[in-house]
């Protein structure tokens, strides 16, 4: 075997979480103890977060050997085993699933590859040769043709073409133009754009610049929250970097473009991820979105044109210019061209970051690449969109991936989260979980969203308490249809989106807990009680020394009972009974 030259470590947050810090600094004293002259590599997220801490051992010859849920224990034995004497771990090597094989990575080609903080990596992988060739051979007008040639859509929901937005900003007169990355990214359950500025931050500013060459603009803004530490850091590092090589600053690589960028850090308002909020916030404002037109192209920062994109649009855009619109356009289908990246997460095996061709199904993004739902559970659903988006049933499980198809199904693309659902979840108790959070990020400012919300909220809310009423779902749809209609901006509009889904597709799960007074799912706590069986009970008393609330006692005979005017159905009896005498009723 070729001689080992580098060691990697991903060290994104989803890396760092699981320990991946301490796995680092054991490598770096097993190597030294062992004066081994290999290079270690912090590297960011590959997207397979269901095998962190992960490390890669490479090759002279440039051979990956990946090793998954690597401990500080493990360390020792690789460093000997593998990088002194020649012999692969094999127990601890990551198995073929399959994980990479369907996905097609234009956004991603870097991230896990390559280290974030260190210019000469990116530029190694073609890094700045996009806005080399822009500045040297096209006009801004031609940059924007291609972009439109290419069929990018945005990616940061709506998916309005991005050629065509930029062609709006470009035709405003005057020289003080903004760009704009929206790097807000508030949807539970969604972590694309934080993997791929904490992965590849030059990828993102190089396409910033470029969007800002081809409308005019000479400032530019990253708007990300602030929960985004590493990320912030990340690119901090990274726009220090780029000015020192030229990629910013007066002159951009001797040209008479000059582009600077700014970085303003949000305090976690979900709604300042809508444009015209997101400009309030920067302007030093209350994040509140106002009415349009005047569109931000016209209007936007201070007064100035101004044009918005979120991460991964931008993180698109190299690519294109590299590799021409035609093959971009290659990927995905008519209505939707290239790849989308989606943080898998919820009930699956392989939660993570994945890439892939527009135009997947769905069941092929749960089975084929996330590897199917843990414990053999029954899927049961897609949440897509984020909060304001939509549950898409298992029966719906061919429909494509696309802007269209994913409409016309009642939810929406939205920015790229999609968590997966199993038997075990309740659709009423779920859509309450996102209507919560949707009325409580909600700036207030309109009365259908501030007021809509909160009666959907409280509609569901009775439902799962048991106190549902059979007005209550023509009620939830009536109201949910006008607050989509008449709210201001996109928040409100998408708002009732789950409510509208579940109603849809689950309306026997509503029926079954207003009617029947029962949870399916046995999740909603008012409409559920548990039971210990006396034939199955060995009288452990397990249960008993867990029960929190002291609900369980010596019953009449050799068993425990619950009493149920004490219990407080926390389920933890049910998770220590080791014989399965406790039943969910």
């Amino acid at each position: 075997m070729s001689r080992v030259t580098e060691v990697w470590v991903g060290l994104a947050t989803c890396g760092v979480a699981a320990g991946a810090e301490l796995v680092y600094s054991t490598f770096e004293s097993s190597l030294a103890k062992h004066n081994l002259p290999v290079t270690m590599k912090r590297v960011g997220c590959i997207g397979m977060c269901y095998n962190e801490p992960l490390v890669d051992v490479v090759t002279a010859d440039e051979n990956r050997f990946t090793y998954g849920h690597v401990c500080p224990e493990d360390v020792e034995r690789i460093v000997t085993e593998h990088i002194l004497n020649g012999q692969p771990v094999n127990e601890l090597l990551i198995p073929a699933d399959g994980f990479f094989e369907h996905q097609v990575r234009i956004v991603l080609e870097n991230c896990g590859l390559i280290d974030p903080e260190v210019l000469e990596e990116y530029q190694r992988h073609d890094g700045y040769k996009a806005l080399q060739r822009v500045l040297s051979e096209l006009t801004p007008a031609e940059v924007i043709e291609e972009i439109k040639s290419s069929g990018l859509r945005g990616r940061g929901g709506a998916g309005f073409p991005t050629g065509v937005k930029w062609g709006f900003a470009a035709r405003e007169p005057g020289p003080e133009k903004f760009l704009v990355c929206n790097a807000d990214e508030g949807d539970p359950g969604a972590f694309m754009d934080r993997s791929v500025l904490e992965g590849d931050p030059h990828r993102v500013i190089e396409g910033m610049i470029i969007a800002a060459y081809a409308i005019g603009a000479p400032h530019g803004y990253i708007y990300v929250r602030a929960e985004y530490p590493m990320a912030i850091k990340r690119l901090k590092k990274a726009i220090a970097a780029a000015d020192q090589a030229g990629f910013l600053g007066e002159n951009i690589l001797g040209s008479d473009f000059s582009f600077e960028i700014k970085i303003k850090t949000g305090a976690g308002a979900f709604v300042c991820g809508e444009e015209t909020a997101l400009i309030a916030s920067i302007e030093g404002k209350r994040g509140t979105p106002r009415r349009r037109p005047p569109y931000p192209a016209v209007s936007g920062l201070w007064g100035r044109p101004t044009n918005i994109n979120n991460v991964e649009t931008l993180a698109n855009i190299p690519w294109i210019i590299r590799h021409g619109a035609k093959e971009f356009a290659h990927y995905g289908t008519e209505d939707s061209r290239g790849t989308k990246v989606f943080a898998l997460a919820g009930k699956i095996n392989h939660s993570g970051l994945i890439e892939v061709p527009m135009g997947m199904s769905i069941k092929e993004i749960v089975f084929d690449i996330g590897g199917g739902l843990r414990e053999n559970k029954k899927f049961k659903a897609v949440q897509i969109g984020g909060p304001s988006g939509g549950c898409i049933p298992a029966k719906l499980a061919d429909v494509p991936v696309d802007y269209k198809s994913i409409t016309q199904t009642g939810a929406i693309m939205g920015s790229g989260g999609l968590i997966v659902l199993d038997e075990d979840t309740c659709m009423v108790d779920i859509t309450r979980f996102f209507l919560d959070f949707t009325q409580k990020e909600s700036c207030g400012k309109c009365t259908f969203c501030r007021i809509g919300t909160k009666r959907m909220l409280e509609t569901l809310t009775r439902i799962c308490d048991g106190k549902g009423v059979p007005e209550d779902v023509a009620n939830l749809i009536e109201l949910a249809n006008k607050v989509k209609a008449y709210s201001l901006c996109g928040l409100g509009q998408t708002a009732p989106n789950p409510v509208l889904t579940t109603t849809k597709y689950f309306r026997n799960e509503y029926d079954t807990h207003i009617i029947d007074k029962s949870c399916q799912a046995h999740v909603c706590k008012a409409l559920i009680h548990y039971e210990i069986d006396p034939s199955a009970c060995k009288n452990c008393r397990l249960c008993t020394k867990q029960c929190p609330a002291q609900a369980i006692s010596q019953g009449e005979g050799d068993h425990q009972e619950i009493d149920q005017s004490v219990c407080i159905k926390c389920g933890q009896c049910y998770e220590v009974c080791p014989f399965g005498a406790i039943t969910i009723q």
